[in-house]
């Protein structure tokens, strides 16, 4: 090969290897934009983990998926040890989410670990925050869903 080609063919694998870095992959030096200061800004005004808003809506959506999708009567009856797992663990460019996890009584007198997510604007067509949530043992769609032991709902 002669000179000029190395270098042409070096060149335009470091142009390519610079073009696929990943989007998640940032320099020291980027400009971080929180997501509050944007065109369409969030205000990260969301209710914490143990708001009963936020339990009652987990709640609500886990007794509606067991009835439709596995035909079972199951409902979560009470939390407890609700704790706070980390709050916008990716930056503050993201949209605002809050990770939590707490232990869940259900109707049938089981104890289970819930893993859930509070998330701004994943209400009523974006109006409102909204929940995502994992409760162990009860992922019965683990391909699809959140994987073994609720792994994909944590951060």
């Amino acid at each position: 090969m002669r000179p000029n080609s190395t270098f042409a063919a070096l060149s335009i694998g470091l142009l390519l290897a610079s073009a696929l870095q990943p989007a998640s992959a940032r320099s020291a030096r980027e400009e971080i934009e929180p997501s509050e200061e944007r065109i369409f800004p969030f205000d990260a005004n969301i209710p914490g983990c143990q708001d009963a808003d936020v339990l009652e809506k987990v709640a609500t959506q886990f007794a509606e998926k067991e009835a439709k999708y596995w035909n079972s009567s199951l409902t979560i009856i009470s939390y407890d040890h609700v704790e706070r797992t980390a709050w916008r663990p990716w930056g503050l460019d993201f949209y605002p989410r809050r990770f939590c996890s707490a232990t869940a009584t259900t109707s049938d007198g089981i104890r289970r670990k819930v893993d859930y997510s509070v998330r701004e604007s994943l209400g009523i067509i974006g109006a409102t925050w909204g929940v995502e949530f994992c409760v162990h043992g009860l992922d019965r769609s683990l391909a699809y869903a959140y994987a073994t032991a609720c792994r994909m709902a944590r951060p």
